[in-house]
């Protein structure tokens, strides 16, 4: 596992970063993980003593320094875990996170009632089943949680991928 020292820097404007407090990932990192590669890809390891577990490394194509072609986001959960924020070094531990993502126990759940939706759910890729999974595990409140559940399954059983199913209910609003 691959081990490092990064400084935690922080986006001023720059597009849908604007102010994340990120590290950038050694290229010799990068290539000690995943030999080549020029996407996104997920990591486990540690910052300090702080566990991570599916995080994202993101490519910097030509903004990226001369020696890192990655970063890695550093949200508030784990600068709260290291107690650091930008300016702070940070030991870093990482490796290659290949395990599966889960999928919203309360989704499949709420799916295993409606069979139309559940049938297409499973025609979708995995990474767009992610989408919906995501979102409905990002809600913040028990209300929201359910009202996107919802929204997901009576959007699924119609037969809409997820970002059809966002616009049809944002629409109905306006």
């Amino acid at each position: 596992m691959p081990t490092f020292t990064a400084l935690l820097k922080r986006f001023d404007a720059n597009g849908e970063k604007t102010r994340w407090t990120y590290i950038e990932i050694p290229i010799t990192v990068t290539e000690a993980l995943r030999p080549g590669q020029k996407t996104s890809f997920r990591v486990k390891g540690k910052l300090d003593e702080y566990v991570l577990e599916r995080v994202a490394l993101i490519p910097m194509g030509q903004a990226g320094s001369a020696d890192s072609a990655f970063i890695m986001g550093v949200n508030a959960v784990m600068r709260r875990g290291i107690r650091k924020e930008k300016g702070a070094t940070v030991q870093v531990t990482l490796e290659l996170d290949d395990a599966p993502m889960p999928l919203s126990a309360d989704l499949m759940a709420c799916l295993e009632d409606d069979p139309k939706a559940l049938t297409f759910f499973n025609q979708l890729s995995k990474g767009h089943q992610n989408y919906f999974s995501n979102w409905i595990e990002d809600a913040k409140t028990v209300e929201t949680k359910t009202k996107r559940i919802t929204q997901a399954v009576t959007g699924l059983a119609l037969g809409m991928g997820y970002g059809e199913m966002i616009r049809h209910f944002k629409s109905r609003k306006e």
